[in-house]
């Protein structure tokens, strides 16, 4: 059986970072390229669900959509 999961990547000037929606516990994959980064975070979303088993990816609500916003905070 396979589960989609939304994948939310950033782009730094370091290299890519990666990490899914709708998954409990933290999960990141990293990578010098946008494809090294997300070929790393489907093998973390792997090896979490073989470590904590399938229970990870039940209860939570499905990610319909995902949104990218911006706002100024005082600091």
């Amino acid at each position: 059986m396979q589960k989609q999961f939304k994948i939310i990547v950033e782009k730094h000037t370091d290299g890519y970072v990666a990490y899914p929606l709708g998954l409990k516990g933290v999960v990141v994959g990293e990578g010098d390229t946008y494809e090294e980064a997300l070929a790393d975070v489907k093998s973390a979303i792997s090896f979490h669900i073989q470590s904590f088993g399938a229970d990870v990816t039940e209860g939570e609500l499905p990610v319909l959509e995902a949104f990218v916003a911006e706002t100024r905070v005082a600091v």
